[in-house]
């Protein structure tokens, strides 16, 4: 090993940035805490499946390019493997390994019988037409056949994949096995058996975590500054139902820029903009501000919704924020986690703070597989229940073990799965 200060710098920055070492990190603080026997650690972290794909597609121009697509199932002892796919450039092995590492323990917090999974395709989305998008999600969905279905793995939308992609991928599916299947994937149009409420689901969830969180710091919606870190489905739709609940939403972003207003945004204005507009970008009713410096901006309660790796060593001092609600995967390192840690800022982990989406994915299988479906009401109920019971359940663990809210919600998620597996035993 190179004893190059500069090498060396690089080297740690690249640790701190691998998602997978990141999450290892978190994972065995709270072995430690646990106990937890090397051998169990063992069976814990590692992936139990890894699946690569190569898709060769004909392009709209009549070349044939070939894409790299991956599945990982890191565990099914508590059901089927559940989790996202993701199209992408910067997709790489590392990260989906994480990405499905974080489903198992999002699963196990709010407790619903799942285990985790990831896939992902490198491309670019912006660089490709709907046909070129609807071949390679068939020919990833063909190439990983042998591995889903509804009591195997059950993937879902993420990163620029939508309902579109999921009825995609459930077609493919069906015509494979000779039978629709609606139960292969979640997050579906309704008409294909999708749930009512999934779409707003992560972002609900979002809001829900700030509320519970807000009773445990001692404040009120009102007169509360909100930042939100990004528009989407969690970013977006989170910042409409915040502002809904009395906060004052004062910046919010696209992968473009970021729009402030200290005197609050007008959240249905702005995504009525931004559904026309397709960017904030030109939005009159704000100033604008590089994506860069978005999240050090003065407010409360920060809600990070974008991407991984957000919030790290070298910038954890400039948060201003009292409380961190984190609505994206990996959005703070596990390094930044200690700054802020001593800095006493509350930060609500991903793997709680995001598990609305999950939540209703398991709904919508639940109503597939019973072909009977809820009211929205009934569904914003019973998500509403599993959310405040599983920050609960975070809470007392953080109160009995005297840690943070993310290393309290490993210790339970690794808990509750390691239970099973000790009941379950080893087969062979």
């Amino acid at each position: 090993m190179s004893n190059n200060p500069a090498t060396v710098s690089a080297t740690q920055d690249m640790d701190e940035f691998n998602p997978f070492l990141s999450m290892a990190q978190l994972f065995n603080e709270a072995a430690d805490l646990l106990n937890l026997d090397e051998g169990m650690r063992e069976v814990l972290r590692r992936p139990e499946r890894e699946l690569t794909v190569s898709l060769p597609i004909v392009m709209d121009d009549g070349s044939t390019k070939v894409f790299t697509g991956y599945r990982v199932q890191h565990n099914f002892l508590r059901g089927p493997c559940k989790g996202g796919i993701r199209f992408a450039p910067d997709v790489n092995l590392d990260e989906i390994r994480a990405l499905s590492a974080w489903m198992t323990w999002k699963c196990s917090v709010v407790d619903i019988p799942f285990g985790g999974g990831k896939g992902g395709v490198i491309c670019d989305p912006r660089e490709l037409s709907k046909r070129e998008l609807e071949q390679i999600t068939r020919r990833y969905t063909t190439g990983i056949m042998d591995i889903l279905g509804p009591d195997r793995d059950v993937p879902a939308p993420d990163m620029n994949t939508d309902e579109q992609t999921m009825a995609w991928i459930m077609d493919t599916y069906s015509m494979h096995v000779r039978r629709t299947t609606t139960a292969v994937v979640t997050g579906k149009p309704i008409s294909l058996g999708g749930s009512r409420g999934r779409r707003e689901a992560t972002g609900r969830g979002v809001m829900l975590n700030c509320r519970e969180a807000m009773k445990k710091i001692g404040r009120r919606p009102e007169n509360t500054r909100v930042i939100v870190q990004g528009s989407g489905n969690v970013g977006g739709i989170g910042a409409l139902l915040l502002y809904r609940e009395g906060y004052k939403i004062t910046s919010i972003s696209d992968m473009y820029g970021a729009i402030i207003n200290e005197n609050g945004l007008d959240m249905p204005q702005v995504l009525e903009y931004l559904r026309t507009n397709k960017r904030l970008e030109g939005y009159t009713e704000a100033d604008h501000i590089p994506n860069l410096d978005q999240i050090f901006q003065d407010c409360d309660v920060l809600v990070p919704a974008a991407t991984e790796n957000q919030i790290t060593s070298h910038n954890a001092h400039r948060i201003q924020a009292k409380l961190i609600v984190e609505g994206a995967n990996g959005p703070t390192t596990a390094k930044a986690q200690t700054i802020l840690d001593e800095r006493e800022i509350t930060v609500v982990p991903d793997i709680l703070a995001n598990a609305g989406g999950v939540t209703v994915s398991y709904f919508e299988w639940v109503q597939d597989r019973m072909g009977y479906f809820w009211t929205e009401e009934m569904v914003n109920t019973r998500l509403e229940q599993a959310i405040v019971k599983a920050f609960n359940d975070v809470n007392s663990k953080a109160d009995e073990y005297q840690v943070s809210l993310r290393t309290a919600a490993y210790i339970l998620a690794i808990e509750r799965v390691a239970t099973v597996y000790k009941m379950r035993g080893i087969f062979g």
